[in-house]
């Protein structure tokens, strides 16, 4: 199936614009992070975390108060999807279960009659929390790295290099778009969390997939049609795959929104990264990671006639 039939979209020659477009992605994501800064889940940050619904639903206000009598007046309490279910997060350590049980106590008695309910509770350690931040930080570099050891030897190490920038790219502007809308859209939760990271290891393997189609139509070109210049062959390769490259991105940026929409609070902050990401990393496939191995050929082969 090809959704369009036939194109001559000038990719390889507007690179200079999409370079800046990406440049600035990227620099307004950096500057939001600096600024603004990422909230990390309880996995990341350690304390305490809990998710309580009640029925009827109370004011945050009214929870704050009551958590102030027992010393957890400066909890993080916000809206968890419905406004009777609420997430309320600390810092605050202690042995076992001995924070979580404080918390419960006092809502019972700050709230008599109310139906309360705990959907979820989560305890992590500090320094569990600082070792799941630098292993999951890790896992992306180490993805990024046997990518580039893969496309390498799998096709050159200019192809290798241009898909890793590709991605990174992808990473860095999908990690700024969280900091910028993380709070901005009530009832969605876009802390980095296990299941954020996840996301973003996903679209490592996504983004790639696009990336090597395109390097392979790319490579069988050359064979086809030597005497045509690298540009215009990376046109011709673009065009070819791009059906292909839209359709395939498409029906998973169809299935995330469904599941954003439909998959509960859990899986949203999955899906957003995902979504998101999906859609950058389709437009480095086809404006960065092809136009950067042009630029990097044509500079080694500008240094080599130099040298001789």
């Amino acid at each position: 199936m090809r959704l369009f039939k036939k194109t001559h979209i000038d990719f390889i020659g507007k690179r200079f614009f999409w370079y800046a477009v990406s440049a600035i992605m990227v620099l307004i994501g950096l500057v939001s992070v600096i600024f603004k800064g990422i909230n990390y889940g309880i996995d990341f940050q350690g304390g305490t975390e809990m998710i309580v619904a009640f029925s009827p639903s109370v004011d945050i206000a009214n929870v704050r108060i009551v958590l102030d009598k027992v010393g957890l007046g400066k909890s993080e309490i916000k809206s968890y999807g419905k406004e009777s279910t609420l997430l309320i997060r600390t810092s605050e350590q202690a042995e076992g279960t001995t924070i979580g049980t404080k918390i419960k106590n006092a809502l019972t008695d700050g709230f008599p009659g109310n139906n309360i309910v705990t959907l979820r509770e989560d305890k992590i350690g500090p320094r569990i929390g600082k070792e799941l931040r630098t292993n999951a930080l890790l896992a992306v570099l180490w993805a990024l790295a046997a990518i580039l050891v893969y496309i390498g030897l799998r096709f050159k190490f200019r192809y290798g290099l241009g898909a890793t920038i590709s991605i990174f790219h992808d990473v860095l502007t999908t990690f700024g778009f969280l900091s910028i809308m993380n709070g901005l859209i009530p009832g969605l939760n876009l802390e980095i969390t296990q299941e954020v990271i996840a996301a973003f290891l996903t679209l490592i393997g996504v983004s790639v997939n696009d990336t090597v189609v395109i390097f392979d139509r790319i490579r069988e070109n050359e064979k086809l049609f030597r005497s045509m210049s690298l540009g215009d062959l990376m046109n011709k390769s673009l065009n070819e795959t791009l059906s292909r490259t839209i359709i395939t991105s498409g029906t998973i940026f169809v299935v995330l929104v469904i599941l954003l929409i439909f998959g509960g609070e859990v899986n949203r902050g999955f899906a957003f990264t995902m979504a998101f990401g999906i859609v950058t990393g389709t437009y480095s496939s086809i404006y960065v990671a092809s136009a950067f191995v042009l630029d990097w050929t044509r500079y080694q082969n500008r240094k080599k006639a130099v040298t001789t």
